[in-house]
């Protein structure tokens, strides 16, 4: 049986135990959603401080060159290409995940217009599948549903598909799809592929130029911590710039904005993939964000969420097995990504019997509990006191509560 001392000596022990004083959180927190929205970064509020006061208050419209703030996207695609494996002049910060998917899934489906197939899975996450429907509908292509298993992807591949959209790590199971293994397996029947990272970048281990992918997408408000709403990045490899071709041709996205001529130009490499002007405060505050992970091994981090989540399960399995919980997300760490999910027919009950104890995770239909790991906040101690406070709530009935059982807008 695992202890809470264990657990308390796992921290002492944890050479990622320093980054987490660069996060705020509420004094007796345990936040177990950053797969959702990310903790606030301890310097960011006086970052975006002198963002307003100073550079835009003072500056005002000279903060575009004295400031630098034309050159910002350049700037935090570096700091994201590192935590993809992606070179920086491959990725660029722009507009919001769903947007910036929108430009990806054109892009691929201009580079193979022979091809008429989409080829997706059911339990991706729902805003790429309607996005997938819109562009479908506007290039007259048809959308192929397949059961979300790595085998029945590779099963469906075939001549017929433009391009193949997946989510690298399911939204609501944590399953990582092998990213490399189906991107060959496209590319060997002539197809291209757009992968999701919202729950991979900054989490877990990717490398988008060793797996030799053509598209991704990712947010910047999940495990990158840059706030609520922060803009997304794209990444396109660097064998498609001369080709590509996005549907938002906006002034930043021309090879020569500011001589405000009549036709579109596209600029070099992934300049062509901004649109309009870019949202400069969050933009900057996923900037500032990004910082957090300056001397973080990726690899390092991946140990970590791995072992808070097999401690996670480990003591589901000890403390709450006469309760009817199941386990969603695979036992398996290496195919697993940073967060675990439950399931249980009261569930959104028991995630708000946890919130009201100041354990954050979140629900997600029909019965997920779903709790996400940042390895740079999250302590071994956080992993024991959740399960024991589950523990407590089912003993007590404590989710049978009016109060926990009435549905909020946002689970």
């Amino acid at each position: 049986m695992v202890t809470r001392q264990d657990c308390i000596t796992l921290d002492e022990r944890d050479g990622l135990a320093e980054y987490r004083h660069k996060f705020t959180l509420p004094e007796g927190e345990i936040y177990l959603d950053g797969n959702s929205l990310g903790a606030m970064p301890s310097h960011l509020p006086a970052r975006i401080q002198e963002v307003v006061v100073k550079e835009w208050g003072n500056g005002l419209i000279r903060s575009w060159n004295d400031a630098g703030w034309i050159h910002v996207p350049k700037r935090i695609s570096a700091k994201v290409a590192r935590l993809i494996g992606a070179n920086a002049d491959e990725v660029t910060v722009a507009d919001s995940t769903s947007v910036n998917l929108y430009k990806a899934l054109a892009t691929a489906a201009r580079l193979n217009p022979d091809r008429k197939v989409i080829l997706t899975e059911l339990d991706n996450f729902p805003t790429d599948l309607y996005i997938a429907q819109g562009i479908a509908e506007l290039f007259g292509l048809e959308i192929r549903y397949v059961e979300s298993t790595p085998e029945a992807v590779l099963a469906a591949l075939d001549d017929s598909i433009c391009l193949t959209m997946l989510t690298h790590v399911n939204y609501r199971t944590g399953a990582i799809y092998p990213m490399a293994e189906i991107t060959a397996k496209a590319h060997q029947v002539g197809a291209l592929i757009v992968w999701d990272l919202a729950h991979s970048a900054g989490a877990v281990e990717v490398d988008l130029n060793a797996a030799e992918v053509d598209l991704a997408v990712g947010c910047g408000y999940k495990y990158l911590n840059g706030g609520p709403g922060a803009p997304s990045f794209i990444y396109v490899a660097k064998r498609h710039h001369q080709q590509m071709r996005q549907p938002l041709s906006g002034w930043h996205g021309h090879a020569k904005p500011f001589e405000f001529v009549l036709d579109y130009q596209p600029a070099d490499g992934m300049d062509r993939m901004q649109c309009g002007t870019p949202p400069l405060i969050s933009m900057l505050g996923l900037d500032a964000a990004l910082d957090v992970f300056d001397g973080v091994d990726m690899h390092d981090l991946r140990i970590k969420s791995m072992a808070l989540c097999d401690l996670f399960i480990k003591l589901v399995d000890e403390k709450l097995s006469e309760y009817d919980f199941g386990l969603a997300s695979p036992r398996d760490s290496a195919v697993r990504g940073s967060q675990v999910s439950l399931t249980h027919k009261q569930g959104y009950a028991i995630v708000q019997a946890l919130i009201a104890r100041g354990i954050t995770g979140d629900f997600r239909m029909p019965n997920i509990l779903r709790f996400g790991f940042t390895p740079l906040y999250v302590r071994y101690v956080d992993v024991y006191d959740t399960v024991q406070a589950i523990a407590e709530i089912m003993v007590k009935d404590e989710w049978n509560q009016a109060q926990f059982l009435t549905k909020k807008a946002v689970t």
